[in-house]
């Protein structure tokens, strides 16, 4: 069988651990279906799983994941919008009452954004894609003085806000939102330190989550 080994045996684990534990639940979700209260957007970084992030459990978390984590503006066209159509399923059918814009470090999308990479291929379908952070790039500004690192933290900190800013230009979304059916949130994950972070509406500024529970598991000890 040509199927990746590492996949059968990932299942197996699946199989005598987490199946095992959680059968009903599945059977529950085949039965009466999904309902989860957040829908989040992240990167397909395969660093940066949500799942895995938020420890969730089936059914729990409604996930679309692209290159960056890019929310487009509201487009009203007949061309095919993947990011919209799952907001359209999320909000509008399966009725999720939060939504999650998660960014993180490391990201290479923006990173191909600010070194002007190279088309992979001739259709440049990444860098077609990532002018959509275009506004969030100019927001920031030239890079200046900054490390890259500096630099690269802020873009993809800003891109969280630019796809937020654009989830408003849905005009039911937004309606929901001002009604208070639907909260936005914008999100940060480390991936050298695990460290995640939650926008704050009121500043713009990403504030550490669960920080004193991180000091006390990863404190470096003291001789």
């Amino acid at each position: 069988m040509s199927f990746p080994s590492q996949l059968i045996e990932g299942y197996r684990s699946f199989l005598h651990g987490r199946l095992r534990a959680e059968q009903d639940r599945y059977r529950e979700l085949a039965h009466s279906g999904q309902s989860p209260q957040v829908m989040m957007i992240g990167c397909c970084d395969s660093r940066c799983s949500p799942e895995v992030i938020f420890n969730s459990r089936p059914g729990e978390m409604f996930v679309v994941r692209n290159i960056a984590n890019l929310v487009p503006p509201y487009a009203p066209d007949t061309q095919a919008h993947g990011v919209s159509a799952a907001l359209e399923f999320g909000v509008m059918a399966l009725k999720v009452k939060d939504i999650v814009v998660l960014g993180h470090a490391q990201c290479g999308g923006i990173r191909a954004f600010a070194e002007d990479a190279e088309p992979l291929t001739p259709g440049d379908f990444i860098g077609n894609w990532m002018k959509l952070m275009a506004p969030a790039a100019a927001k920031v500004g030239p890079r200046g003085e900054r490390s890259m690192d500096d630099y690269l933290r802020l873009l993809e900190q800003e891109n969280v806000a630019l796809s937020l800013d654009n989830l408003m230009t849905f005009p039911r979304l937004r309606a929901m939102v001002e009604r208070d059916e639907v909260t936005l949130h914008g999100a940060y994950f480390g991936v050298a330190t695990g460290q995640l972070s939650v926008r704050n509406r009121a500043t713009g500024k990403f504030e550490q989550v669960a920080a004193e529970d991180y000091a006390r598991l990863f404190a470096k000890p003291h001789f």
